[in-house]
């Protein structure tokens, strides 16, 4: 800090981080992996992604792969095998046997998850990522 308590030039500082409304990527990546019943590398989910709002006109914000993985790891069923009430109802997990990284969904969780129905379970009880804020 300098004298008058502005920072040094050169030195930023840092933005508070936006809360993510995760509602419309979950929606999004739903429908992207719902017609791949064994699911598809997270390149090709990220590149439909990209495509698809492209297509639509919509914004992709600067860190929006960060948003789509953040989103996918939070509803993803652990991979060590341990059943908790959120590894029931995760709608998205990787199949243990790909090569590579393969993101799939159990379309069933997915529908009661977008219902409604699975957010309890989860321990989740909104739709706004708040480990951003």
């Amino acid at each position: 800090m300098n004298q008058d308590n502005r920072p040094a030039p050169g030195i930023r500082r840092r933005a508070a981080p936006r809360p993510v409304d995760i509602q419309p990527i979950l929606t999004e990546l739903i429908a992207v992996l719902k017609p791949h019943a064994r699911g598809l590398r997270r390149w090709s989910v990220m590149k439909a992604m990209r495509d698809n709002r492209k297509r639509k006109s919509r914004d992709i914000p600067h860190k929006f792969e960060d948003d789509i993985e953040r989103v996918f790891r939070r509803f993803c069923a652990d991979t060590a095998g341990t059943l908790t009430a959120a590894n029931e109802n995760a709608p998205f997990y990787r199949p243990p046997e790909t090569a590579g990284e393969v993101w799939a969904m159990h379309p069933e969780r997915a529908e009661a998850l977008l219902a409604g129905e699975g957010m309890d379970a989860l321990g989740r009880s909104d739709h706004t990522d708040r480990s951003r804020q």
